[in-house]
């Protein structure tokens, strides 16, 4: 042992402290495992935004697994998939809108309209199929691009922008289809199994959607720029970020997003229907990207979360179902899930925005 080692052994007898609990980290030893295990979960959940809802998602499969024999069954965790599916489509472009500091009322709208427009130009006009349904999503783009440019360019606020493109949209909708249901044009069966028609075909365009555009939001500029944006415009725009053409990007993306949304839900049911979609959607996908711990003050979310939330409400209205309880139950369970949500999220923001826990 050199001499270094033995005076400091020697200061360490004389303070009653062996040299291993000096140098070992802080809640370890003597109990100190028992006070690192809650901090290291708080920590894990501080650290993956996911983690919580995917805790509450797991939860809600072992109890309505427990409660009810069918729930598991293959045909009705089809029966959830489609509840899913076009609720966590819709989420996803709303995430990016309300991370970059925007939101856009009118996507359910869009949604009922774009099958409309597709079935306008392959029956009236006799546009191939998959052209029409290329251009329908184009428009979905084109009101994107008007909700974007009237909100940064004219100043007016993204709630208002698109709650007067909400209504000029249902508008259309009753007007060019006299409010009346028409059938999936026959050209078009040949693509229905593709697009919805089959039965787990719009789960998986919902599962690409949101591993695409996760990727998109975590790994690439464009993502990067969107956060920026939401978390502090001034700042993002003086470090050279064109924050007004990420929003209108954005919001391009949503709109589509909800014109193809539409158009699968059309191929779902054989049908296309001039009430289908509307605001009622579009609160669901909102719901669930804030469930799914997206900040609706901007700055902050996770399309992977948006899925879990879209994952739970699917479930608590089909569990609800299974078991007997009134749907009529279902707003009261969203409302205080939203609320618990925003709250959980103030919280864990709080604790982001300190030193990382050790």
């Amino acid at each position: 042992m050199s001499e270094a080692e033995v005076s400091a052994s020697n200061v360490d007898e004389r303070r009653g402290t062996a040299p291993s609990e000096l140098s070992a980290p802080a809640g370890t030893g003597r109990g100190g495992a028992v006070l690192a295990a809650p901090r290291t979960l708080l920590s894990f959940f501080v650290r993956f935004r996911e983690a919580s809802i995917l805790v509450v998602t797991v939860g809600l499969v072992v109890y309505f697994s427990t409660a009810t024999s069918a729930f598991m069954t293959e045909g009705n965790l089809i029966t959830v998939s489609h509840y899913v599916a076009p609720v966590a489509i819709l989420a996803t472009g709303q995430v990016l809108l309300l991370i970059s500091g925007e939101i856009d009322l009118s996507v359910g709208h869009m949604y009922a309209l774009a099958p409309f427009l597709m079935h306008y130009l392959i029956s009236f006009y006799g546009v191939p199929v998959i052209l029409a349904i290329v251009l329908a999503l184009g428009a979905g783009a084109v009101v994107g691009l008007i909700n974007g440019l009237v909100t940064v360019r004219l100043h007016v606020p993204s709630f208002v922008t698109t709650l007067g493109m909400l209504f000029l949209l249902s508008g259309v909708t009753l007007i060019t289809s006299h409010a009346y249901p028409v059938g999936i044009p026959e050209a078009a069966r040949g693509v229905q199994k593709w697009l919805g028609g089959a039965e787990w075909s719009e789960m998986i365009w919902a599962v690409a959607i949101v591993v695409i555009f996760q990727v998109i939001l975590s790994r690439t500029r464009w993502g990067l720029h969107t956060v920026a944006t939401g978390g502090n415009m001034h700042g993002a725009s003086e470090a050279g970020v064109k924050t007004n053409r990420i929003k209108i990007g954005n919001f391009m993306i949503t709109s589509m997003l909800g014109a193809l949304t539409g158009i699968l839900e059309a191929f779902h049911i054989n049908s296309i229907e001039p009430l289908a979609g509307g605001s009622g959607i579009m609160f669901f996908a909102v719901a669930a990207a804030v469930i799914g711990g997206t900040a609706l003050a901007g700055g902050s979310g996770t399309i992977v979360g948006a899925l879990f939330g879209a994952v739970v409400l699917g479930i608590l209205r089909d569990g609800f179902n299974l078991i007997g309880i009134s749907a009529d139950r279902f707003d009261l369970i969203l409302g205080l899930a939203v609320l618990v949500a925003m709250v959980l999220n103030v919280y864990l923001s709080s604790l982001r925005s300190k030193a990382p826990l050790r």
